[in-house]
């Protein structure tokens, strides 16, 4: 019988928690008395993270009108749930670490974690949502089981991107031939095992088949559509070189103009180009 995506994460010891910056910043902002120079204090303890932190604030993602030059102020401006979930995005990558080179090419996937992450931000925008940092975050995360399957089951991922290769099919959908389940399913197992909040659970799980998602319809359906954008504009891989096919429902679900479309692809060009030397993932 074939493992499912959280047997394959029982397997998995270094992923039984999410990292502990993350961990420690959730303990310091649902304390009652704690403020942003407390928040400040345990993101200033990794200095690396506090560097990439800083330059994401003062790129054109942000596009503030003054320079963010200490970490409490940009906790002031963008806020304390905002910057936790950024720090997430940008430590994670400690957890995947000496990953085979002729499987992934870590530059070039996080590459296209950053360009998913930044056009769901923008169509987050266009559609005037309050907080559009959780659609940068689960753009950034939607391909994270990819990497899993990379890590545990090398083997195997090798085979599923030489037959998709071969097939012209979708590499998740060689993933469910092969593994039975595909890397949406493991990356939405691992939020839920991380007790990560519901919405990145369901755009992560669902992001190639955005139609299942039942609670957070459109985190999913802009996530779905963002992973197109970031392949169709070729802005990094994280393991596949075709551009999956979009469900026009979810396009819909995100009510969108398709008028703005060459304005959204042009913003998230641009706001790739300013932001890619970040290195969010990278753990310098």
């Amino acid at each position: 019988m074939p493992l499912d995506a959280r047997e394959l994460l029982k397997n998995a010891t270094n992923l039984s928690s999410p990292p502990i910056i993350y961990q420690r910043l959730v303990a310091v902002i649902n304390h009652p008395r704690s403020g942003a120079a407390d928040v400040a204090r345990v993101l200033s303890e990794d200095t690396g993270l506090t560097a990439r932190l800083l330059r994401l604030v003062n790129s054109a993602l942000f596009s503030f009108p003054q320079r963010i030059g200490t970490v409490t102020h940009a906790v002031r401006v963008v806020g304390t749930a905002q910057v936790r979930d950024l720090a997430l995005a940008t430590s994670i990558m400690s957890a995947f670490k000496n990953l085979p080179a002729d499987l992934v090419d870590m530059d070039s996937f996080w590459r296209h974690s950053l360009a998913c992450g930044i056009a769901a931000r923008v169509l987050a925008s266009h559609r005037r949502e309050f907080n559009v940092e959780r659609f940068f975050v689960a753009g950034m995360l939607h391909d994270l089981g990819r990497l899993v399957i990379f890590q545990e089951k090398g083997a195997e991922a090798r085979d599923t991107i030489e037959r998709a290769a071969a097939s012209g099919e979708t590499l998740h959908a060689v993933e469910r031939e092969v593994l039975g389940f595909d890397h949406a399913q493991v990356g939405g197992a691992l939020m839920a095992q991380w007790n990560f909040p519901g919405a990145f659970q369901e755009a992560v799980s669902f992001h190639h088949r955005p139609a299942q998602a039942g609670r957070f319809p459109v985190e999913t359906a802009v996530v779905h559509v963002a992973d197109l954008i970031a392949n169709g504009l070729s802005l990094g891989s994280s393991g596949t070189h075709d551009v999956p096919q979009l469900d026009a429902a979810a396009w819909e679900t995100i009510g969108v103009d398709a008028g703005l479309i060459p304005t959204i692809l042009e913003e998230v060009e641009r706001q790739f180009t300013d932001a890619a030397h970040i290195q969010l993932g990278m753990a310098a």
